[in-house]
């Protein structure tokens, strides 16, 4: 397979579902076509383009949304409506072609470089693809075309909604240069503020400058990513069966005051809910992250690397309420309305080597947790939960794609 340097033509495509679950409701509901629409009560999940129209998104908060959007007619999510939607399209891209790399349940690399012969052009293969999708499942995806990953995500997100964009190689500086950087793959608030500052809005004029310049103005890795994207450098392959890194869960709290033992709560309930996507997949972890998202809208990550893997809940638990603690000054003084995890440095499971003693309170936490396990995986997820939670709303538990991986798949 060649790399996007090699490759001479447009024939990375990604896909992306409009509005996904937003859209599934309005598929099956016909009275919900048309209308402007939000899934999710207390926090927005997803709006309709009807929705967006009035500037509600996604993690926006409840009473905000309907305030901007009074018409919007909330629903409660369905997950597994979206989980058979996902499942249905990705049959239909890797009936495409067998080199698919899932990002999320809603979108997708496809590498159609080798299908020109036999199947046609990438633009004719998008055409049918985006076809099939609506006629077959009932869904609008929208569709970028380019010799990289980064820039077919770029065209996909400019094309939406229900679009189809191809950048053709001669054609990349005319349509990537004049876009805010606020495109680029790492650019948020806090790196766009900035770059601004900088005198940098647009990606031409980022890509005008030095490395150095860059690297002084938002860091050495970040100045070195957004130059080379900037200047087409992306060699990124589309890779197919690539394990994920890393798992993580988090929760939009609005912004009522939260105390800190209702944090110290929620922390927990997202400790279960990631240990346990741990051990389904067979992967274990080192590195414990926490990211706060204050009442201002600012946010702010910490982390901490145990010295073995593991999958074990107990031991996330502790590891997250030690780091959560540390950060408690920041936390009181500047509020919390997101809070999420990720456990990060995956390996298999299996690869791990025992210590002596063999028993040990952790191995003994371990056999808990495949009791547990077991208990939810047979009688559903709140048949065993903490006394702490009962009554208490933890946010919702997002679909995620398939580990490809897991049982040698």
């Amino acid at each position: 397979m060649l790399s996007p340097r090699e490759r001479p033509d447009a024939a990375i495509i990604h896909a992306d579902l409009d509005s996904f679950f937003a859209s599934v409701e309005q598929r099956d509901d016909p009275r919900l076509r048309g209308r402007p629409v939000i899934v999710g009560g207390g926090v927005v999940l997803a709006a309709s383009y009807e929705a967006k129209a009035f500037g509600v998104h996604s993690a926006m908060g409840g009473r905000a949304a309907t305030a901007a959007c009074p018409d919007a007619i909330v629903v409660p999510p369905r997950f597994d409506a979206y989980v058979e939607a996902s499942k249905r399209v990705f049959e239909i891209f890797r009936d495409t072609t067998p080199l698919v790399e899932g990002i999320s349940i809603d979108e997708a690399f496809l590498d159609v470089g080798g299908l020109r012969r036999l199947v046609g052009p990438p633009e004719q293969i998008a055409a049918t693809l985006r076809a099939r999708v609506r006629d077959e499942v009932g869904l609008p995806i929208s569709v970028g075309i380019a010799r990289t990953k980064y820039l077919a995500k770029v065209a996909s997100a400019v094309s939406k909604p229900d679009g189809l964009l191809l950048v053709p190689p001669h054609g990349e500086e005319h349509f990537l240069h004049p876009l805010p950087v606020e495109r680029l793959w790492g650019v948020g608030a806090v790196t766009a503020a900035k770059l601004h500052a900088e005198g940098i809005y647009t990606i031409g004029q980022l890509a005008t400058r030095q490395e150095v310049e860059l690297s002084l103005a938002v860091g050495k890795a970040s100045g070195r990513h957004l130059h080379a994207l900037a200047n087409l450098r992306d060699p990124r392959p589309v890779e197919v069966g690539r394990r994920r890194g890393s798992i993580g869960s988090q929760s939009a709290m609005g912004r009522r005051k939260q105390t800190f033992e209702e944090l110290e709560v929620l922390l927990a309930a997202l400790v279960d809910r990631v240990a346990r996507r741990l051990r389904a997949g067979e992967r274990i972890g080192r590195t414990f992250t926490l990211r706060l998202r204050f009442d201002d809208y600012t946010r702010a990550t910490r982390s901490a690397t145990i010295p073995r893997s593991t999958g074990a809940t107990a031991t996330w638990l502790a590891t997250g309420r030690r780091v959560l603690r540390e950060a408690r000054p920041l936390v009181e003084e500047r509020g919390c309305t997101l809070l999420g995890i990720t456990i990060s440095g995956l390996v298999d499971a299996r690869t791990e080597q025992l210590e002596l003693p063999l028993f040990t309170a952790e191995s003994k936490g371990v056999e808990i947790d495949g009791a547990l396990d077991a208990v939810r995986d047979r009688f559903g997820k709140a048949a065993v939960t903490r006394a702490a939670l009962i009554g208490r709303h933890t946010g919702h538990e997002m679909p995620t794609l398939p580990d490809p991986g897991r049982s040698g798949g």
